[in-house]
């Protein structure tokens, strides 16, 4: 059962005994557990009938003996058990999945990490609970992600703004969210949300990132790629070396590929590349300025700067020397 199914079940009031919410991605746990815990009983029910259980704190035998207690003047009780990858032999729960009990909803937030699911204990979970591996999800969705998020909200978001969150936000989710919550705090249901909204509300420089500079580079523009690279000198802090760096070593070999696509057309590009359509006339006219013979000696020259960015062949350079070497390298 995937995120989406399990939430609109537990909506529609259709509980299971057990829920495994195990993986890397904390997000979606944490969503299905706070949903689990803000809904499933009334205030006056909780007090008698929810309990939380911390695995550095608790065993497995508690575990069983709070799940088989019935409920105090309520349908269910509801057992949640946080970090529960720290439990010693958590395979031990088996006996009790193997006959839960229909009136105690026992939430498992297993995180950072999965159970074999080659092994019995696994195959018992999926058969008789829910169980659920939270994903990290791959830096080519996160876009996609961000525009449902806000869609969900009734906000909407331009590519160009929905690319600069997931540069400089990472795909840690809830990090994410949180940082969407800020806009959709501050800005009118319906808004379509633009760069310049997410300078004032979020503090990413509309003019000053990751994506103008590809930008300028794509088309040689040296005046405005000097100005871009001089103020991420003058702020390490939000614009790591080593970030920059990554970012670029992915723009120019998606440029590289795309020399060698038989399907130049939008969406075929689009999808071969992996980016928003609305990006691919910057990687059309790039492609005009940089021939792939080029584009090899870049990605050999962002390699270079890699190795001289964590001290391998640079005894005193300061990353900000560094990337203004490195970009003159690239233009010339």
């Amino acid at each position: 059962m995937n995120y989406e199914d399990i939430l609109a079940n537990l909506k529609k009031k259709i509980y299971h005994p057990v829920y495994f919410l195990m993986g890397e991605e904390s997000y979606f746990i944490d969503q299905i557990t706070d949903y689990i815990s803000k809904n499933v009983l009334t205030e006056a029910e909780k007090g008698f009938n929810q309990h939380v259980l911390y695995g550095k704190d608790t065993d497995i035998d508690t575990i069983i003996t709070h799940s088989r207690r019935f409920p105090m003047m309520a349908n269910h009780q509801v057992i949640i058990v946080k970090e529960a990858q720290n439990i010693r032999k958590i395979e031990d729960l088996e006996a009790y999945i193997k006959a839960p009990l229909k009136s105690t909803i026992l939430v498992i937030n297993y995180k950072y990490k999965s159970i074999d699911k080659r092994k019995g204990f696994a195959k018992q979970l999926a058969k008789n609970c829910v169980l659920f591996e939270s994903k990290k999800i791959y830096d080519n969705k996160l876009p996609a992600w961000i525009n449902g998020y806000l869609s969900s909200h009734e906000y909407s978001i331009a590519p160009q703004a929905s690319a600069m969150l997931a540069e400089y936000l990472g795909t840690d989710l809830s990090k994410v969210s949180n940082e969407l919550n800020k806009l959709i705090i501050s800005l009118p249901k319906g808004t379509k949300i633009s760069p310049d909204h997410i300078e004032k509300n979020i503090g990413i420089s509309k003019d000053y990132n990751i994506f103008e500079l590809q930008n300028a580079l794509g088309t040689k523009n040296v005046l405005k790629t000097n100005q871009i690279i001089s103020y991420f000198a003058a702020n390490p802090a939000t614009n790591p070396f080593t970030r920059t760096i990554g970012s670029l070593y992915f723009y120019f070999s998606k440029l590289l590929k795309f020399h060698f696509l038989k399907d130049k057309s939008p969406n075929s590009v689009a999808s071969a590349l992996q980016i928003n359509p609305f990006f691919v006339r910057s990687y059309t006219d790039a492609a005009k300025v940089y021939n792939p013979k080029k584009l090899v000696a870049i990605i050999g020259i962002l390699r270079e700067y890699d190795m001289k960015s964590k001290g391998m062949g640079n005894v005193s350079a300061s990353h900000g020397d560094l990337q203004k070497e490195m970009i003159y390298k690239i233009l010339h």
